[in-house]
């Protein structure tokens, strides 16, 4: 899959892992540049959402601070593996801002005008002098059909790459979308779970790009969990190019606008689903739709306790139809209902209705809950508020994985 117009993409093997790649790089490209790379002279235009846990590695906050310098002006945009630089104290912070210089050198370019993001081991000193010593090769091998190699060299124990692409009209022209992510352990929606990079060729403003990319998230990377934990490096970024003909994209809801945030939108779904099906250990999927709650953060606290309750998640990973879990679970959430009114189905099947069990044969609650992906629907018959979440199953790989994942 080739990147959209106005970007390039690699990806090398510099050492802070064993034996994987571990850099990946973003670059404007396609005007003429150095060493043959065709990085162009344009910047793009970036949006980014970062992690809410109070432990931000350095990478999180050295680019939350050069977004905010430039306005949103970005030349490239550097992924490590292996490492995630994250309470590091000073010494990190400095490790990470020779990685952005290095790069910006390489790039004719200000160094605030290079973002980071890195993922790994949490403590653990960046080794910046691998990482720099490989960007040069990781330059030349810099390609509009890099996708592969840089979608490959930021994964830590995803099973493979997760990619996503989708198109937009603008202008009576047809744009791109496309992008890529990791993430499988340390899931919760509290912005942004994971690493997620968006490219497009849209001629979009950075305000415009932040106000799509908050709500493209609030329909996806908010509604996924795998088990609860929200990691000091989570980044989602979205960049854009310009190259597509036509005025700049600006009204944040404006109905012209209505076709590039779908898109965004689909993407950053694609990208959400992937990470909790590839969830450490994962062998089901549950969807979890909260209907008839008093107001949206009732729904949104009973959809919440469910997706991250254990005991939920590891009936899920038996196909056990223990529905019993999930109501007493969405009893201690803290949203407002009365019991009397709760109706609990799964998929087509109605298991309890108004507070009350139906008659239903055990078997075929079982098939349901034996699927691949396991559709709740609980209805609080309290009001119109909704919410939505997606999880995974919780068994024995999960541990066995998170127990040995520094040996």
């Amino acid at each position: 899959m080739n990147l959209p117009r106005g970007f390039l993409a690699s990806g090398v093997r510099s050492g802070v892992r064993k034996k994987r790649p571990d850099l990946a790089l973003i670059v404007v490209g396609g005007g003429s540049g150095r060493g043959g790379t065709g990085v162009a002279a344009a910047p793009a235009t970036a949006a980014a959402l970062f992690t809410r846990n109070r432990f931000q590695a350095a990478p999180v906050t050295i680019s939350r601070e050069s977004l905010r310098a430039t306005g949103g002006r970005v030349r490239g945009v550097v992924i490590n593996a292996g490492c995630a630089n994250a309470v590091t104290g000073r010494a990190g912070h400095a490790a990470a801002r020779r990685v952005q210089a290095a790069a910006a050198g390489l790039l004719s370019c200000a160094r605030q005008e290079i973002l980071l993001a890195s993922t790994g081991v949490i403590g653990v000193m960046l080794p910046d002098a691998k990482l720099r010593a490989a960007l040069p090769a990781a330059l030349m091998r810099l390609s509009s059909s890099g996708l592969a190699a840089a979608s490959h060299a930021i994964l830590t124990t995803d099973v493979g790459p997760k990619v996503a692409q989708a198109t937009y009209r603008w202008n009576g022209r047809r744009g791109r979308l496309v992008g890529f992510g990791k993430g499988a352990g340390m899931i919760h929606p509290n912005m942004a779970t994971m690493l997620a990079f968006v490219m497009t060729d849209a001629p979009a403003t950075a305000p415009f790009l932040k106000a799509a990319l908050r709500r493209a998230a609030d329909e996806s990377f908010h509604t996924i969990s795998v088990d609860g934990d929200t990691s000091t490096n989570d980044t989602v970024m979205v960049l854009a190019s310009g190259r597509l003909p036509g005025p700049r994209m600006a009204g944040a809801t404006s109905p012209a606008t209505a076709s590039f945030r779908r898109a965004l939108t689909e993407v950053c779904r694609q990208l959400a689903f992937m990470i909790v099906r590839d969830g450490e250990g994962a062998t089901r999927l549950m969807e979890i739709q909260v209907n008839g709650a008093r107001t949206a953060k009732d729904a949104q606290l009973a959809a919440h306790a469910v997706a991250t309750s254990p005991l939920v998640k590891t009936a899920l990973f038996s196909g056990d139809p223990n529905w019993g879990r999930i109501l007493a679970t969405v009893g201690r959430s803290g949203a407002r209902f009365s019991p009397r009114n709760v109706t609990l189905k799964v998929a087509d099947l109605t298991l309890v209705e108004h507070g009350s069990p139906v008659a239903y044969r055990e078997r075929d609650a079982a098939r349901r809950f034996a699927k691949d992906r396991v559709l709740i629907t609980i209805d609080l018959g309290s009001g119109g508020g909704s919410a939505s979440r997606i999880t995974c199953d919780l068994g024995h790989d999960y541990v066995s994985l998170n127990a040995d994942y520094r040996s």
